[in-house]
């Protein structure tokens, strides 16, 4: 059982741009077309959002959220669906593992390709297939076709998902876009305890006989809806100089995350076989291949995958080397605390995805007040959060040394409510920083190359905190292990903390 808790949280993952907004002009067939950088400014923060209202943007957010819930949704119903279709552990984690390393690998492609043939149009497309794969995934007769099933609809997701951030940076100026990317920022943060939640609910009620189905065959609808929203209310912007895809580029970046990605995910459920020693050996030489591709593109005046010449922006330089450490520790966090709750506690699914919600609210809470706080005190917001998130972290670690075994969700609101304000604090705000720079006929990139590095970030932190976690529960106190692997986050809580010092003081 620990080694399907460790395969289903893997796989999330990403991390964001930032591109500095250029005011887009609205043609006679209503679609919104970015000008290059070097277009005039960008309106004034006081400016009305050009081109997506709130509909649009509760549309472009449900896209958002659908990929994250339904990583974490698939969790609980691990068992049942081993059970149902006679499939080991082995095929089990690759139900999950499927889905993270499809989504993960061509996320920046997808972020390119909204550039190239307009946002609007792969957010439908991405739509449309999500809601298509999932409904394969309801209706797969066997544990093989639903693991091709996930594949592709992690592959549908990572065509949806860029559009979103590029949408609103396009489209939005000023308060407006903070708002907006704050929103963004906590529906990231509650899709994964929603899918839990969520995922609990359904297999427990057993929606009309479907069992485990439920949980993918309810994107139908919901994707549906969203089709027919975004048809009406999510206008279409693209590149003005949209760049061809870059083949070399694309190739190199998915074999890197490959190489990197699928043996942290299997190695510890197929204890460590040599495939996966050989991939980690050669992760390095793919990344190396890779941003040498890159760079000599990138200097000959073509257009990579990923350019180069991003990283010369301070914001986002920055802002993404907090991203990084703070995804890792949340995405260990989600899985380990899951695992104690559940396996160490007995807790059913719903109890220990409630257990959660003080942490979500919170968290939600913190990223509406965040643009008024920004607007005040700038980017010390994040130092702030920082701070908080570790004192609750402290307050869990305390907790659970003090009341274990008799943990109770009730017992765990003050650490996780702090946490989560801490959290809400950073993450939507990080999202502005790292995009405050980006030009916006590079919105889809930016989107991808942020979303990319958060995903894999979170995956990054399941399989270090996750295997820290296993291992020391495996030989001593579930309780020691849990307080233990609080206490190293708090030490990736406290880099975040000293990186955000050296954040730009102002966003854009």
């Amino acid at each position: 059982m620990k080694t399907l808790w460790y395969q289903a949280e893997k796989g999330t993952i990403v991390a964001g741009v930032s591109t500095t907004a250029s005011s887009p002009s609205v043609r006679g067939t209503g679609a919104v077309v970015d000008h290059p950088a070097t277009s005039p400014a960008p309106a004034p923060a006081s400016a009305p959002a050009p081109g997506l209202g709130s509909l649009g943007l509760f549309t472009v957010l449900l896209g958002a959220a659908l990929p994250l819930i339904d990583f974490s949704i698939v969790n609980v119903a691990l068992p049942t669906i081993g059970h149902d279709l006679a499939a080991g552990p082995a095929v089990l984690e690759l139900v999950v593992a499927g889905y993270g390393l499809a989504y993960a690998v061509l996320l920046v492609l997808g972020g390119r390709l909204g550039d190239l043939y307009g946002r609007r149009r792969l957010f439908l497309v991405g739509m449309a297939a999500f809601g298509l794969t999932s409904l394969a995934c309801g209706l797969a007769p066997d544990a093989w076709t639903l693991v091709g099933a996930r594949v592709a609809q992690g592959a549908s997701a990572a065509l949806m998902l860029p559009q979103v951030l590029a949408t609103i940076h396009s489209s939005t100026a000023g308060v407006r876009r903070a708002k907006a990317l704050s929103l963004y920022g906590a529906t990231a943060g509650l899709s994964m305890v929603a899918g839990q939640i969520l995922g609990g609910v359904l297999v427990a009620v057993d929606l009309a006989s479907t069992g485990w189905r439920a949980i993918f065959l309810v994107n139908v609808p919901v994707a549906v809806a969203g089709l027919l929203l975004a048809v009406r209310t999510v206008p279409e912007t693209r590149s003005e100089r949209p760049a061809p895809v870059d083949v070399p580029g694309t190739l190199l970046l998915g074999l890197t995350l490959l190489t990197l990605l699928a043996p942290l995910t299997e190695g510890r459920a197929t204890g460590w076989p040599l495939w996966t020693w050989l991939a980690l050996g050669a992760f390095p030489f793919a990344a190396g291949a890779f941003w040498w591709v890159e760079l000599r593109a990138d200097r000959r005046g073509r257009t990579p995958l990923v350019p180069p010449s991003l990283l010369g922006l301070v914001s986002l330089r920055r802002g993404l080397a907090l991203v990084l450490p703070f995804s890792i520790g949340f995405g260990g966090f989600m899985f380990v605390i899951a695992v104690a709750l559940q396996q160490g506690l007995g807790m059913t699914a719903v109890v220990s995805g409630l257990a959660l919600v003080p942490m979500a609210v919170a968290f939600f809470g913190a990223s509406l007040a965040g643009p008024r706080l920004v607007r005040r005190w700038g980017t010390r917001v994040v130092t702030a959060g920082g701070l908080l998130q570790a004192v609750g972290l402290v307050l869990l670690a305390l907790t659970v040394w003090r009341s274990w075994p008799d943990l109770t969700a009730w017992s765990l609101l003050p650490g996780m409510a702090v946490a989560g304000l801490g959290q809400g604090l950073q993450l939507p705000i990080l999202f502005r920083v790292v995009l405050s720079e980006i030009a916006a006929d590079r919105a889809g990139v930016g989107s991808g190359v942020m979303v990319t590095a958060q995903q894999s970030a979170l995956a990054l932190g399941v399989a270090t905190l996750g295997s820290l976690f296993l291992s020391l529960a495996a030989t001593g106190s579930m309780a020691t292990a849990l307080a233990t692997t609080l206490l190293v986050q708090l030490a990736a809580v406290l880099l975040t903390i000293l990186l955000s010092l050296r954040l730009p003081r102002t966003v854009g």
